[in-house]
């Protein structure tokens, strides 16, 4: 079932340990450019130490890094993109529609929007079982 284990995801991404917010990559449509990350939400994650003691919420802009970041493995795989970095430039229409906890899995669907040469724009949602946890468009320019 996996395209991308998460050794194959950081040959891709720079991110790393404790900032690297995919696990593993289920679906890479390059053709349409649909990409598919997990995310598995656990409680050794440092933002749970001070969000919220007692109640831990995977914080909503740590949900949209990890669909960033999900994008970041299809927009950097493109044709012509390889060695380059997709940067995260922007974010509209985000809404945050439920709590996301430890012991979650989050499954990140992402699909573009607008692509060009030096930019590009894709719509994310993130979902937890069948219920829709966020969602955003996510704009991002290359850099070498």
């Amino acid at each position: 079932m996996s395209v991308m284990e998460v050794t194959e995801i950081m040959e891709i991404l720079p991110h790393r340990y404790p900032f690297q917010m995919v696990d593993r990559i289920i679906e890479l449509n390059m053709e349409t450019g649909r990409v598919v990350g997990i995310k598995n939400v656990t409680n050794n994650e440092l933002y749970f130490q001070g969000h919220f003691p007692g109640n831990p919420v995977m914080p909503g802009v740590l949900q949209m890094e990890a669909m960033a970041q999900v994008a970041g493995v299809m927009l950097n795989s493109r044709e012509g993109n390889k060695g380059k970095t997709a940067y995260f430039m922007s974010m509209n229409k985000v809404k945050f529609r439920k709590m996301v906890i430890p012991g979650d899995q989050l499954r990140i669907e992402v699909e573009p929007v607008r692509m060009r040469s030096r930019m590009a724009t894709v719509q994310g949602k993130a979902y937890v079982g069948d219920d829709l946890v966020s969602e955003g468009e996510l704009t991002f320019g290359y850099g070498g």
